[in-house]
């Protein structure tokens, strides 16, 4: 007589069915789990990717802002001022190579977006910068409104919109087969 005979009685064709639903109901429920799992981790991987691209997106945008700082500057203490937006421009410079590599090793795609990103920025806003230090700063309310002919940052528009798009196909890659845009 074996096990099944003795759990479930004169019933050892329906015990083995009982036995083999609940192996399949075993196995279902654990690659159910297993899949749950590892969507949740890639959702997770998406969380922290799409947060630290948009960290790396608002470096370069504290970096671009930086030729209406200096215009902004304030006047009556020149040295204090050079000394802090200098070491203000450093802290970022340093961040924004920071985010250069991480995205380079992150993603190939988005590394070279951002890179494009950051010649750009630093070539538009770079000089926008050199311009701003060699003029006065801001001496009135009027003064504080820069013009587009003093600083135009328009030109990196195209960029950042190549970033965006490098990005969101990153993430997309990450996202539940269902939730992909097609």
């Amino acid at each position: 007589m074996s096990w099944l005979d003795s759990v479930f009685g004169a019933l050892p064709t329906m015990g083995g069915v009982l036995f083999t639903s609940a192996v399949v109901a075993a196995g279902v429920t654990f690659i159910q789990n297993l899949w749950l799992e590892r969507r949740r981790i890639r959702e997770l991987e998406r969380t922290r990717l799409r947060q630290s691209f948009a960290e790396a997106f608002a470096v370069y945008s504290d970096y671009k802002e930086f030729p209406y700082a200096i215009r902004r500057r304030r006047l009556d203490q020149p040295a204090e001022e050079r000394a802090r937006l200098s070491e203000e421009l450093r802290a970022i410079q340093s961040k924004v190579s920071y985010y250069r590599v991480w995205t380079l090793f992150e993603s190939p795609e988005v590394g070279a977006a951002y890179s494009e990103l950051l010649g750009s920025m630093r070539s538009v806003a770079g000089k926008a910068m050199k311009a701003a230090w060699v003029e006065p700063p801001a001496q009135t309310d009027a003064q504080m409104n820069v013009s587009l002919d003093l600083v135009d940052l328009r030109s990196l528009k195209t960029n950042e919109d190549q970033f965006v798009t490098a990005v969101a196909k990153r993430l997309d890659q990450l996202a539940p087969i269902v939730a992909r845009r097609r």
